[in-house]
């Protein structure tokens, strides 16, 4: 192959990769959601439990795999608080598509992580998502939380 042939390859899959996220509205408020996004999973891994409880609206509700909804705060809080001994080492997520209209947006993608529990061992996981965001006091945060796993 030559040269020429490979630089067209690359510049063409870097095209899909870049069309691969659709982000429509504000770009300041999808960067302010991507951050908020980032910083949840950093809450998530340091069990910075009354940040991830803050990241979500007062009327939140998550919706976790294989449970009940869960509705405000405290519940949530309680939640997502681990048992002792058990920790979240790693915690990202991929997101396909934000869309903002006015002061709600929606944000679906995929997400992994990685659990230690008390004898030392690590899990991985992954899955999917989908989060509807609301402006709370000018701040994007969490409305609905809605995800499962992925085999």
């Amino acid at each position: 192959m030559n040269n020429r042939f490979i630089l067209y390859l690359f510049f063409f899959f870097s095209l899909i990769i870049a069309n691969a996220q659709a982000h429509k509205g504000n770009q300041k408020e999808i960067e302010k959601i991507l951050k908020k996004a980032r910083m949840f999973s950093s809450y998530v891994v340091n069990s910075d439990y009354e940040n991830i409880k803050a990241s979500y609206t007062k009327d939140a509700k998550i919706f976790p795999n294989n449970t009940k909804i869960i509705s405000g705060l405290e519940g949530i809080y309680q939640y997502w608080k681990l048992p002792e001994g058990i920790s979240i080492t790693h915690h990202k997520i991929f997101p396909e598509e934000i869309n903002i209209v006015d002061e709600t947006a929606y944000d679906y993608g995929y997400y992994e992580g990685t659990t230690k529990n008390k004898k030392g061992e690590e899990v991985s996981w992954k899955g999917k998502y989908v989060i509807v965001w609301k402006l709370e006091n000018e701040e994007w945060k969490m409305y609905l939380d809605i995800w499962n796993n992925v085999k």
